[in-house]
């Protein structure tokens, strides 16, 4: 793109300016004595980027055009101009009468898609009257134990009209079945369903630990996913391969990309060696990434991602669809920077998250209410945290253009080191045996670990500066409005679930979870047979225990 020998008087001119300009203001004056680092690489920034610093940089290669290989510039030829991101705001509220009451809440607020969280019992594969539940009923989120709830969670909300996002893994093609399930109650055409699961395991094992089974039969309940939904809900995304959780566990960006495309190639390679086609099912895999504070890190590690995962489904699997080399995915902004010390400092940090999410190309957003620190976000500050979105969206300009950032020497010549940085810890995670051995021997969590503790270290050392904790702090009163869940939930959701059990048909349930644990001690596709059962009203502990039974639990430190 540069003329070699107008780079080197650049150079020329860049270091007489240094010489003559900077160095005497700088022995007048000084400079904050801050280290200038990307926020988690801890890279240099330098002073001043110029065209020297991306000499290399090839347009229609490195960058091309939005919609076009390498989708560094977006993977849609009209960016926001065609259509803004999806605004999905997380919720769920203890009950699936609460969780629908706040869903048409937002709804009316002008959100566009819903995002659902579970309750930890449900996650683990557990229903509300198990011991294992006990104290943790509808604490993180909705408790969904039968089909009923799930009926009762969407209920007025016609899901043709709206797309939905399931944050849930070990039990995803459970949950998935129930959200079929009430699809075909309302009539809608299931190549018309649209939405998201997580159904990311690996990320489990190195984050979250919220895992059921192991790794074995969880990759078939995956790639069980993909071929039922290639057929039967083309529209809905049947993975969000997360580095969300992995950057909140204290990852870098470089780690984040590294290894969440790293879980992506195994779950691609799962898919094809279960003798799926790359191209039937790679265009419905997702992303899921965290935004942080850095603007100017986060939008380069957005772009740097696309690059490199285009790069992966060509190289690595012969992808021929553009669709299946598109990274497309959700952002969260980022929990662990909320602080329950002035927390409306919150607002700021998540409107400057946003941000950089909307001007590093996300396709749908979720922004942290302020309070998520200390308790469930309220009412109040959920719509704060949305009309975050709609001005960001409608008053701010950022989504006018597609990637504004193009062509600014410091975010190019940034977005190339997190792609260099990512490529060998992926190089890295391969010689190991590629990213489930990495993960079983431990490695993928110690690289994590290593950095979270060198930035608790700075933080506590005064090194890393956050506002209101441990600089320009202040007295304050404790906050006093949070949302709090209602200590007889508990009980009442164990009531509705002995219901179920009472008024449903027990012979349909014992017939369609036998056929169930059959389908599973053979090869078949298990996801019919989880459609089946959870429209006897089979519930999610009762399901899981037949796979439980059949597929054993993951032991963490066991074999994986």
């Amino acid at each position: 793109m540069f003329d070699p020998d107008e780079l080197d008087r650049i150079r020329e001119a860049k270091a007489e300016w240094e010489a003559e300009e900077v160095q005497p203001t700088v022995d007048r004056f000084g400079e904050r004595e801050e280290t200038f680092t990307t926020d988690t690489e801890g890279h240099e920034v330098e002073r001043l980027y110029t065209p020297a610093d991306v000499a290399d940089l090839d347009y229609e290669a490195d960058l091309g055009f939005p919609g076009q290989e390498p989708y560094t510039r977006g993977v849609y030829s009209t960016g926001y101009r065609g259509r803004l991101w999806t605004m999905r705001q997380y919720a769920g509220m203890g009950t699936a009468a609460e969780t629908n009451e706040r869903f048409h809440y937002l709804l009316e607020e002008g959100q566009t898609g819903l995002s659902m969280a579970f309750d930890l019992p449900t996650q683990m594969g557990y229903d509300s009257d198990d011991a294992m539940a006990a104290g943790e009923v509808g604490k993180t989120g909705v408790a969904i134990d039968s089909l009923r709830d799930m009926e009762r969670v969407f209920e007025g909300i016609p899901l043709d009209e709206v797309s939905t996002s399931m944050t849930i893994n070990a039990p995803a093609s459970v949950l998935l079945a129930m959200y079929i399930a009430v699809g075909d109650q309302q009539g809608v055409d299931r190549e018309q369903l649209r939405g998201t699961i997580q159904n990311d395991v690996l990320k489990e094992y190195i984050a979250r630990n919220t895992f059921i089974f192991p790794p074995e039969p969880s990759m078939r309940l995956i790639t069980d996913i993909f071929e039922f939904c290639a057929a039967e809900t083309p529209k809905f995304n049947t993975i969000s391969i997360s580095g969300y959780h992995i950057r909140e566990a204290g990852s870098t960006a470089a780690q984040e990309i590294a290894f969440t495309l790293g879980d992506g190639i195994e779950y691609v390679q799962a898919a094809l060696d279960a003798g799926l086609d790359v191209d039937e099912f790679a265009p419905q895999l997702s992303f899921f990434f965290a935004s942080y504070n850095n603007i100017l890190e986060e939008v380069a590690k957005f772009r740097a991602a696309r690059r490199l995962w285009a790069d992966i489904m060509d190289e690595r699997f012969d992808a021929e669809d553009p669709k299946s080399k598109q990274l497309k995915f959700h952002t969260q902004t980022a929990g662990s920077t909320l602080t329950a010390q002035q927390i409306e400092n919150n607002v700021v940090r998540v409107a400057y998250q946003a941000l950089a999410a909307v001007l590093g190309g996300t396709q749908s957003l979720h922004t942290n209410g302020k309070d998520e620190a200390i308790g469930l976000p309220t009412e109040e500050s959920v719509r704060t945290a949305l009309r975050t979105q709609q001005i960001l969206a409608h008053e701010s300009g950022a989504a006018d253009t597609i990637d504004p950032l193009a062509g600014s020497y410091y975010v190019e010549s940034l977005t190339d080191d997190l792609e260099a940085e990512a490529r060998e810890i992926i190089a890295e995670a391969d010689e190991r045996g590629g990213m489930a051995q990495a993960i079983e021997d431990q490695w993928v969590q110690r690289q994590i670990q290593d950095v979270a503790y060198e930035r608790q270290r700075e933080q506590e050392a005064g090194e890393r500066i956050i506002v209101g904790v441990n600089e320009f702090e202040i007295d304050e009163e404790e906050e006093k409005d949070i949302e709090e869940v209602d200590p007889e939930l508990e009980q009442a959701q164990q009531e509705r679930v002995a219901a179920i059990r009472e008024e449903r048909d027990g012979d349909a349930v014992e017939s369609a979870l036998a056929d169930l644990e059959a389908a599973a001690r053979g090869d078949e596709n298990l996801m019919p047979y989880l459609v089946d059962a959870v429209k006897t009203y089979a519930t999610t502990g009762e399901i899981c225990d037949v796979l439980r039974d059949v597929f054993g639990e993951y032991q963490p430190g066991g074999s994986m």
